[in-house]
């Protein structure tokens, strides 16, 4: 129906925290006097194929509940469009809605914020990056963090947080900084040793580590961070600095501000928004405005 709110859903998402998330949201919604449709897919494609036919089919928006997987999965359907997106925080990761401003952690809230975003017609146009086909939010992430990825990615135990920690830690051991190429907008390419490039159209990733800090969603820019060449004594001693954004003061980083940003480097994945994107070569570019994102009235 044209005009109904489109609930995405992830009932197994954050063993289950979404699904219980949906209906205090579902209830503030109601009370906007809108039609609300709920779409639970049977799996990502079903689900990305249901929310680009209610975006077609001229949806009044498109809400996604649950952490950054449903948060990139509804980006796929609305960019591009004038359908909003609004976003309830319910995952263990929600970097895209920490760095909007909007509730964390707190369903009924993020459900009366979007009601009053909807009832003011409040939204804020952000920026997006593409690559390719694929759009995203957060960060490009290549280098350390995303072999931290496949590494997790690959083993079966332990489950949840612990293996990404064990990933880390068998990553260190095995650490060589890569040899990258890059090229920013239409500069040169540039021939450097990293440990890790991070493409940030917003701050964080992985949960709120703030790899680039003073990236902001609306100035039609990436923020690139650069961890050059280090040991694994000063990578140890650096990352964890992420969480508070104060890493870009070591000597080893460098941050760099482009539009459009090429990568390259033997055997790295590229990750966006936490998912996989494939082997680089990869080429990202920052798309002005590309969302309408619904933001409560007293909201940034």
């Amino acid at each position: 129906m044209p005009g109904e709110l489109t609930v995405l859903v992830n009932p197994v998402a954050g063993r289950g925290r979404a699904a219980r998330a949906a209906r205090p949201a579902l209830d503030a919604l109601a009370a906007t006097g809108m039609p609300v449709r709920t779409l639970v897919g049977a799996d990502a494609a079903d689900a990305l194929r249901q929310a680009r036919r209610a975006v077609a089919d001229g949806a009044g928006a498109l809400i996604a509940v649950g952490g950054d997987g449903m948060a990139s999965l509804a980006l796929q359907a609305v960019a591009g469009s004038d359908v909003p997106l609004g976003l309830v925080a319910a995952g263990t990761g929600n970097d895209l809605a920490r760095a909007c401003g909007l509730p964390l952690g707190d369903p009924a809230a993020a459900g009366r914020g979007l009601a009053a975003a909807l009832a003011a017609g409040a939204y804020r146009r952000i920026d997006l990056g593409r690559i390719g086909d694929t759009w995203f939010g957060g960060v490009l992430a290549t280098g350390f963090d995303s072999r931290v990825n496949d590494r997790g990615n690959r083993m079966r135990r332990p489950r949840g947080r612990l293996r990404y920690d064990l990933a880390l830690v068998a990553e260190l051991a095995a650490f060589r900084p890569l040899p990258y190429r890059m090229r920013l907008d239409d500069g040169p390419w540039q021939e450097l040793d990293a440990t890790l490039i991070a493409v940030g159209n917003g701050p964080s990733y992985g949960g709120g580590m703030r790899i680039c800090p003073d990236a902001a969603l609306d100035d039609g820019r990436f923020d690139v961070t650069v961890v050059g060449p280090c040991s694994r004594a000063t990578l140890v001693r650096v990352f964890p600095r992420v969480f508070k954004g104060t890493h870009l003061s070591h000597p080893v980083v460098t941050v760099h501000r482009a539009a459009r940003v090429a990568l390259d480097a033997p055997g790295v994945t590229g990750y966006a928004d936490g998912e996989p994107l494939g082997p680089l070569p990869l080429t990202a570019t920052c798309v002005p405005g590309a969302v309408r994102l619904l933001a409560p009235p007293s909201g940034p």
